[in-house]
């Protein structure tokens, strides 16, 4: 027992060596400082504090349909099961690192003519084959699948923060269709005003028979308009029920962007991209680097001999009760070792074949930073202008209403034609959607700023990297 014992210490304090080279984290691919300009923001450098979805949608309805998707949603569930199945491959193959214990127990019962009955009973508990990690093989791959377990998580992550941007993005679009349904079914009854008033006209001699026509169209138009923004409306619905993976209480919708934008909040200004190794996808793409690089190391160990000891322990007697007294018990032991004499290079090949994926994956890794780094950057040039772009369409929505409004009263007063009016009613119109489009984007701008920059993220940037919060085993 003692030999058996020191020879599985020795197995052990043999397994600690590792054949993974060391990762050296490339520097992020992407200048300190986002870019400054007339299309951006000016900002301080400072870092972006932690954030949660119920600071930045602050509409108590929207926080609302966020909660039941968090807890409905389909594609969480699958993320969540993914999370599962990783752990578990992970567990499956730590197993390997400990040696197994196994356990059998049987009867035989023998008669010879003429002869008494004898029955015998045999037991055994042994160790099947353990491969003794001398040169980290097995710890190399468990390490990578750990990689890819973390991996998994920060996908989930990823997924869950996706979902609440798509959420609060639908619902503003919810929103904003239903200002242009309003919009438009004002712009409607205006023109149905005015075909009636040209119709007296016409009839009364004043008016042409084009005028009553294009009357009649500007009202065709807006009915058309209606139906369609009526559509856009159920199918925003239809999308918000999708992604909350239940049904959408009519309670939970605002009626208008107006109402709804303001309450989404701004994002702290003057990040600095060093805040990039916090979104969840950039953390999946460092530990899918983490994983490849541990393949390097078990493909490596894999050029060296392997040791697998069997039948450690075992045991058999004719008697049950004599298991464990007498010369009952007996032990043996044994190890063999293997090493490949001619395979056609396909070891080496195996080594070269791991670093070629993790320099693909050092790639990917990178370039998610770089895809992160230009997202930020639209965001942020979008943010810099749209309050100039609002400012615009305000102002031009008051002078096309101004315009409007004199020219419907130059027209019933019969200084002017109907086609200045039709004129000034088509550009108020123009003027009303274009107001409520640009609201929409200034809303959407914030979500996308919250969406590109991680936030809500259980992950945070400190000078060392990303630092995650590491799962029990």
């Amino acid at each position: 027992m003692k030999r058996i014992v020191l020879t599985l210490m020795l197995g052990s304090a043999l397994a600690g060596c590792s054949m993974d080279p060391k990762l050296e984290m490339p520097a992020a691919p992407v200048s300190p400082s986002w870019p400054v300009g007339d299309a951006y923001l000016k900002a301080n450098e400072a870092a972006l504090p932690t954030v949660t979805y119920q600071e930045i949608f602050r509409d108590p309805r929207l926080q609302k349909l966020i909660e039941t998707a968090l807890a409905n949603n389909r594609d969480l569930r699958i993320a969540a099961a993914n999370i599962a199945a990783a752990r578990a491959q992970y567990r499956i193959q730590r197993a390997d690192r400990i040696p197994g214990l196994d356990a059998g127990a049987g009867a035989t019962v023998s008669k010879a003519d003429g002869g008494d009955r004898q029955t015998s009973f045999t037991g055994s508990v042994s160790i099947p084959a353990f491969e003794l990690d001398l040169f980290g093989r097995v710890a190399s791959l468990t390490r990578a699948e750990q990689d890819r377990w973390f991996a998994t998580e920060a996908a989930a992550r990823a997924t869950r923060l996706t979902l609440i941007g798509d959420i609060a993005s639908a619902w503003l679009n919810h929103a904003a269709d239903a200002s242009l349904l309003k919009v438009a079914q004002d712009t409607a009854a205006n023109a149905e005003r005015s075909v009636k008033l040209t119709d007296m006209r016409l009839k009364g001699g004043i008016a042409p028979r084009t005028d009553l026509a294009q009357a009649q169209q500007t009202l065709a138009s807006a009915q058309s308009d209606v139906a369609s923004q009526t559509t856009a409306l159920a199918q925003d619905v239809n999308a918000l029920r999708l992604l909350v993976g239940a049904e959408i209480n009519p309670a939970l919708l605002s009626s208008a962007i107006e109402e709804a934008a303001p309450t989404v909040a701004e994002l702290p200004a003057g990040v600095d991209s060093g805040v990039l190794l916090r979104r969840p996808d950039v953390v999946q793409a460092e530990y899918t680097l983490r994983a490849a690089n541990a393949e390097i190391g078990a493909a490596r160990a894999a050029l060296f001999p392997r040791i697998s000891l069997t039948g450690l322990l075992g045991f058999a007697s004719d008697a049950l009760t004599g298991l464990f007294s007498g010369n009952g018990f007996h032990w043996s032991g044994g190890a063999t070792g293997s090493y490949p004499i001619f395979n056609a290079g396909a070891g080496r090949a195996g080594v070269q074949a791991s670093e070629a994926q993790r320099d693909a994956a050092l790639a990917t890794y990178e370039k998610s930073i770089q895809t992160a780094f230009r997202e930020v950057a639209d965001a942020l040039a979008r943010r810099g202008t749209i309050d100039d772009q609002l400012k615009a369409d305000t102002a031009n929505l008051t002078a096309a209403q101004d315009s409007y409004r004199l020219s419907e009263a130059r027209y019933r007063g019969g200084i002017d034609n109907f086609l200045a009016n039709l004129v000034a009613q088509r550009s108020y119109y123009t003027a009303q959607r274009g107001l409520v489009n640009t609201r929409l984007v200034e809303a959407t701008n914030l979500v996308t700023l919250y969406r590109t920059l991680g936030g809500d993220s259980l992950l945070t940037a400190t000078a060392s990297g990303p630092q995650a919060v590491t799962p029990a085993p």
